[in-house]
């Protein structure tokens, strides 16, 4: 409950089946519209959908809303749905970045996140209670550093069905997510005179932190309309660059294949190593999945992966498939016993995989995802026609290029509106010229759980508008 509460920037302490439950449900939202973080002219879920998401009776929040009717804080009409009513607040001095500075946004538009509120719990559920009635005994001691035996089994035999990969058991290394990967692929690297990484131009901050905190250097590679340029690196010093070839984040374009064979030249020209992140490589809507670089050359590309956008992040479960000799590297660095993933979990992901719930989840996810990707695309012809959205074939974000000189007005409305959003300046490297970065906003469109999602849509498209 509270995590649904939280996406509507709502805290409620109360249990479902307590008397107090329509008196606290109607308290919690006028503490939200009296407080400001339901901004007047919001949307709120049906009483249907919002009871479901609670656990609680229908009638419980249909109550709730009419008391709030009555007393002037919401509206209900035919057709238009239940509304925060609009009133003459003071208007807010607005923050000078783009994340709301205190308490919970309203909605949360960042990207980098699935909708949280759809995990199978119930399949996952299943999968757990088959895992570990059939798991043998020594399965709940330590464990071989590379992960469990039936998670790598499953996950080679999955990635080269769907993902092009070309890997066996012995070459997959399992972690807990992509930046545990990084930082034992960082202390390989080093290890093997490697002192410079070609990093994209924009790119995720964390990752190049994490490289950079283990000693080592990032050099931001051009990017153009073909995407991401890895000429650069016939003569440069990397010795190894890290990419996201299939859909880069955040501009949305693959990698041209020539660009790849480029790339796939300097490595074997060099001895260098592409560390290759997939990291939503099963979410493609308008065109044909583009195949992993791994499949070119399994000796120069280290493939990564993780259930973190396709389930949750929270499950911490990661891979590596990784050129033989890096196999044996990547292993020792993870030290004699595995400490850092569960079993269970890894138990739980391997019979998920066999049993199909996993294409079955991510098949549902991908039409979740592409109906909210057009419904963006519909909002913004209809509400924010100068807005250009571009990396939609794919994903689970889109960036949104603002008309030149509207960037900050946009800003203080998302604040106002309650959005938590990203700007793309922030996603650029900090060694990268400035010059050519569009003013633009990446827009998580699958982050909102699925009751919130009209209303984020609405407040970003009075943001915009």
């Amino acid at each position: 409950m509270a995590e649904s509460w939280a996406n509507l920037g709502i805290d409620l302490h109360l249990e479902p089946s307590g008397p107090g439950l329509r008196a606290g449900l109607t308290a919690a939202l006028r503490d939200a519209v009296r407080g400001g973080r339901l901004a007047p002219g919001t949307r709120l879920p049906s009483s249907r959908t919002l009871a479901v998401d609670l656990g609680v009776a229908r009638n419980t929040v249909a109550e709730a809303y009419a008391d709030l009717v009555a007393e002037g804080w919401l509206t209900a009409r035919q057709g238009s749905g239940t509304r925060v009513a609009e009133r003459d607040v003071p208007r807010p001095e607005a923050p000078p970045r783009s994340r709301i500075p205190r308490g919970r946004p309203a909605y949360d538009l960042r990207p980098g996140f699935p909708d949280l509120s759809s995990f199978p719990r119930a399949a996952w559920l299943k999968a757990a209670r088959h895992a570990l009635t059939h798991a043998p005994n020594e399965a709940f001691g330590y464990s071989d550093p590379r992960g469990r035996p039936e998670l790598r089994e499953a996950l080679a035999d999955y990635l080269a069905r769907v993902r092009g990969v070309q890997a066996d058991p012995d070459r997959v290394v399992i972690c807990s997510g992509f930046a545990h990967a990084l930082v034992l692929l960082d202390q390989v690297l080093r290890g093997r005179g490697v002192r410079e990484v070609a990093v994209e131009r924009y790119a995720v901050g964390l990752h190049r932190d994490l490289l950079e905190r283990g000693g080592l250097r990032t050099r931001p590679l051009p990017f153009d309309e073909l995407g991401t340029d890895t000429r650069p690196l016939a003569s440069g010093s990397a010795g190894a660059v890290l990419v996201t070839s299939a859909h880069q984040f955040p501009m949305g374009l693959p990698l041209h294949p020539d660009r790849r064979a480029e790339a796939v030249a300097w490595a074997r020209a060099s001895g260098g190593l592409i560390l290759e992140d997939d990291y939503d490589g099963e979410f493609r809507y308008d065109r044909q999945p583009v195949g992993a670089l791994q499949g070119l050359d399994p000796e120069r590309v280290v493939y990564l992966g993780t259930a973190s956008k396709s389930l949750a992040p929270g499950l911490r479960l990661g891979w590596m498939i990784l050129p033989r000799p890096l196999a044996d590297e990547v292993t020792a660095a993870k030290g004699v016993d595995d400490w850092t993933c569960g079993t269970p979990d890894q138990l739980t992901l391997a019979r998920f995989l066999r049993s199909g719930d996993y294409d079955r989840h991510v098949r549902a996810m991908r039409q979740r995802y592409r109906r909210r990707r057009d419904q963006l695309v519909t909002a913004l012809a209809a509400h924010a026609p100068a807005v250009r959205a571009h990396g939609i074939a794919a994903g689970l974000h889109a960036v949104l290029e603002l008309p030149p000189g509207t960037e900050q007005s946009v800003i203080r409305a998302a604040a106002w509106q309650g959005l938590a959003v990203t700007r793309l300046r922030e996603l650029r490297h900090p060694a990268a010229d400035p010059a050519g970065t569009p003013e633009a906003l990446v827009v998580g469109y699958g982050t909102p759980p699925e009751h919130a999602w009209p209303g984020a849509l609405e407040a970003l498209c009075r943001a915009l508008g």
